[in-house]
């Protein structure tokens, strides 16, 4: 993978945050645009970028509805998104990643800071692009009874219902109905899920465990709980 051929939009109604960590991108060899604006961004083709650098706190759409946009659209749903913002709290942070973004960087940020996370997430991006098309028999698509989750879409269907699930709470369900009957660690999810994402705290899977509960109805009871290990979804819960 070299610079050269990424390109990056960077997303931030500061302006001149925006043109400086464009300028600095473009020295490390990126190919980089600039928006000012969700609204801006949206103009582009965004599943022509290899990355979005993104602000949350902008205009009338924010950083999390643009990236939920994204993610709603499978020709955008798997675009890299990395935030770059003020928000700093744990729970902003849990929201953002959540959400569906790829990466959380809160200001102020040192410019290597942010050139490491990108390649990390490059990175990952092109493995997980690599590994899917040498595969001869990719897993796209899981089912238990009325609940099916399609990677081709990344739709979660529950008794023929369209569900929407960002891209962590689809990867853990995802995850878990491909091993059923395996109990997962938290530290095993993290790892699969937020791969080289040392900022992640193991409460942010159980915060998407629970939101998932939440959105699958009655196939919610067979994810169960292994108190001071991690999740499982279970054929037969007890």
């Amino acid at each position: 993978m070299t610079a050269e051929t990424k390109r990056i939009l960077v997303v931030d109604d500061e302006e001149t945050l925006c043109d400086v960590m464009a300028f600095n991108l473009e020295a490390e060899g990126y190919v980089v645009e600039k928006a000012y604006s969700a609204e801006e961004a949206l103009a582009y083709d965004l599943s022509e970028f290899d990355l979005i650098l993104l602000d949350i706190m902008m205009g009338e759409i924010s950083g999390l509805q643009l990236v939920r946009i994204m993610r709603s659209n499978p020709a955008t749903a798997s675009v890299p998104v990395i935030f770059c913002t003020a928000k700093d709290a744990e729970d902003d942070m849990i929201r953002g990643l959540d959400t569906g973004a790829d990466d959380y960087i809160t200001k102020p940020y040192s410019l290597q800071t942010v050139l490491a996370r990108i390649r990390t997430v490059l990175r990952r991006a092109s493995s997980s692009r690599d590994n899917t098309s040498s595969s001869s028999t990719p897993m796209l698509t899981v089912q238990f009874m009325g609940l099916q989750l399609s990677r081709r879409t990344h739709t979660c269907m529950v008794d023929g219902e369209v569900v929407r699930m960002p891209r962590k709470e689809f990867e853990i369900l995802f995850r878990m109905l491909s091993d059923r009957n395996r109990v997962f660690s938290r530290a095993e999810l993290l790892s699969e899920v937020w791969p080289g994402e040392t900022v992640v705290a193991d409460r942010a899977v159980d915060v998407n465990v629970t939101r998932i509960r939440q959105k699958i109805g009655r196939y919610g009871r067979h994810i169960i709980t292994r108190s001071g290990y991690g999740y499982g979804f279970m054929d037969d819960p007890v």
